[in-house]
């Protein structure tokens, strides 16, 4: 790795003239994208780094924290910093944001920007299948992984089926399994997004960044609709996979 490194901060220095910090920034960048640097593998310390190129540690250390903003590495407390683990996420299973963080051993977490409850719109009734009048109870949040944001979501989610917010502490479905609910379906739809300023802004992100929008609607097994959910990931983090089966005929 660390003739890789020296020559590709060579490179990238001679390139352009830019702090040393930037260029050691693209430089990890590159290794990450040239896979030089694997997911999950730990990083040389910042006084290893900073041996290996001549770079003082404050240089290094700000390099660091530029690429763990964009997601493209993770730090541990006491364990070191780590190239982050793209997260897979199946169209063909039925899974909480919280179950698919937990499968690869990371810490999900919620925080709310918005909770309570209110009267369904027009836009809300139609995809709940609610009448006019209905309460709902709504929820904003900001969903992360060991301290890493992934995604906002706005949820709606009918007061007949969740009495009140405070139902929800940090996993929608964590709260329908104690109720006995057991959503059987969704559908979803997915379209590429940039984020816009504010969102940039709660999410760490520069205006603009790529993102996935997906909007789902989950079903129980008498047909009742339990959840509309419009999700903004972050692009840089997320593959999205389905799986596709031809028809057969007879």
């Amino acid at each position: 790795m660390q003739p890789y490194l020296l020559d590709e901060f060579r490179r990238q220095s001679d390139a352009r003239r830019a702090p040393a910090y930037q260029h050691l920034r693209r430089t990890l960048q590159h290794a990450i994208e040239n896979g030089e640097l694997t997911a999950g593998q730990a990083l040389p310390g910042e006084r290893e780094l900073g041996k290996w190129l001549d770079l003082s540690r404050v240089t290094v250390r700000k390099a660091i924290a530029g690429l763990v903003a964009d997601g493209l590495l993770v730090q541990r407390q006491g364990a070191g910093t780590f190239v982050a683990e793209r997260i897979v996420k199946s169209f063909s299973r039925l899974t909480s944001f919280t179950d698919d963080l937990r499968a690869r051993g990371l810490d999900p977490r919620s925080t709310f920007l918005e909770r309570g409850v209110g009267e369904v719109t027009p836009e809300e009734a139609m995809a709940l299948n609610l009448s006019p009048g209905a309460q709902v109870i709504r929820y904003y949040r900001l969903r992360t992984a060991d301290g890493v944001a992934l995604a906002l979501e706005r949820t709606v989610v009918p007061a007949s089926v969740l009495t009140t917010p405070d139902m929800v502490e940090n996993s929608l479905y964590e709260a329908f399994a104690k109720l006995g609910i057991r959503p059987s379906r969704a559908l979803q739809r997915l379209r590429a997004i940039a984020f816009d300023a504010e969102q940039a802004r709660l999410m760490n992100l520069p205006e603009g960044a790529p993102g996935l929008f997906i909007e789902r609607r989950t079903f129980l097994d008498d047909g009742r609709v339990v959840e509309f959910t419009r999700s903004f990931y972050r692009g840089d983090a997320y593959d999205f996979v389905a799986e596709l089966q031809s028809e057969t005929t007879p």
